[in-house]
């Protein structure tokens, strides 16, 4: 993977030193940020030198623990960015109609969905646009889209944030299952309330309440306090307890449909779902950017239909 995202700023130092600047920075870590660049962290130091020498200030203090951006430096951050962005738009707005997309995407995205779905799906986006440069990270973990400078977001359920803008990639629901085994000891609940004397198995997911599941019945949308013997903040965990009889999970159908097929996991009641549509979540500056646009697009296809489309009901993925 390239280092930069853009020709000017792989041609001209400053603009090349700007951006090994703003990447060491966001990471607090000239190490972290070496490995995000792809270059070595000596070199990575040097150009900072060389930065700070050419502007006069000290931009970060240096402990052996991790670096910290001085107040220099936070002045000095957000002008880098700007200047970036804005040789990034320029570059987009004069060349980028005939050129297509290009440029450097950030992508974050939970580790299930990542690996099973947009992974297959942004390797195809890169064989279609090969200026498009794409840097996925899997977290399951909400992501500060300005604080962490991820350009996409790819999240599971509401969007809450009002600054940001929100493009539906596929509808989704959340659905209860549990194994056969599981059910043969504790007897299947017939109401969510019943959750509460059940073993669940909680994930700490992107933007859940821990330790409470609320879902829509036939009585509208309930809430239930659960508990149970064993919790994690990794999706593939729970569902492999879940799979060994240990409790109830909720997880999305595109997630366990396949369990389901095969019988590892049953459905338990049924009557409940939790709405959960896939977004795709980006800041309002990005949100008009070319490769923003044709990401979104293509995502948004990829994921509906074809080989690494999510299934959105039982029906379509047990017959």
């Amino acid at each position: 993977m390239e280092t930069h995202n853009v020709p000017l700023a792989n041609n001209d130092p400053f603009l090349r030193d700007l951006r090994l600047f703003c990447t060491v920075a966001r990471r607090a870590s000239f190490i972290a940020g070496a490995n995000e660049m792809g270059l070595s962290a000596a070199h990575v130091s040097k150009r900072i030198a060389t930065l700070e020498a050419m502007l006069g200030v000290k931009l970060f203090h240096r402990t052996t623990r991790r670096v910290s951006v001085t107040a220099d430096g936070e002045a000095a951050f957000l002008w880098a960015q700007k200047i970036l962005d804005d040789v990034e738009g320029m570059l987009e707005a004069v060349g980028g109609a005939s050129a297509g997309p290009r440029g450097l995407l950030r992508i974050s995205t939970s580790l299930r969905l990542g690996r099973d779905h947009l992974c297959p799906a942004l390797s195809l986006l890169r064989q279609r646009h090969p200026a498009l440069e794409v840097w996925l990270e899997l977290l399951d973990r909400r992501v500060d889209l300005i604080a962490e400078n991820f350009d996409l977001d790819i999240r599971v359920g509401e969007v809450q944030e009002p600054h940001l803008i929100a493009h539906k990639i596929a509808p989704g629901s959340r659905i209860l299952c549990a194994a056969p085994a599981y059910l043969a000891r504790h007897g299947q609940p017939r109401t969510l309330a019943e959750l509460a004397r059940h073993d669940c198995l909680p994930f700490r997911d992107r933007d859940q309440r821990f330790g409470v599941w609320r879902m829509a019945g036939p009585n509208g949308m309930e809430t239930v306090k659960i508990t149970g013997p064993m919790a994690s903040n990794h999706s593939d965990i729970v569902r492999q307890w879940a799979h060994e009889g240990y409790g109830i999970i909720m997880a999305s159908i595109w997630d366990v449909a396949s369990s389901i097929r095969s019988g590892a996991l049953v459905r338990v009641l049924p009557a409940y779902h939790q709405p959960a549509d896939v977004w795709a979540v980006t800041t309002a500056r990005a949100s008009g950017a070319a490769k923003m646009r044709a990401c979104i697009d293509f995502l948004k296809a990829q994921l509906t239909q074809g080989p690494h489309a999510l299934a959105t009901t039982l029906e379509s993925e047990v017959e």
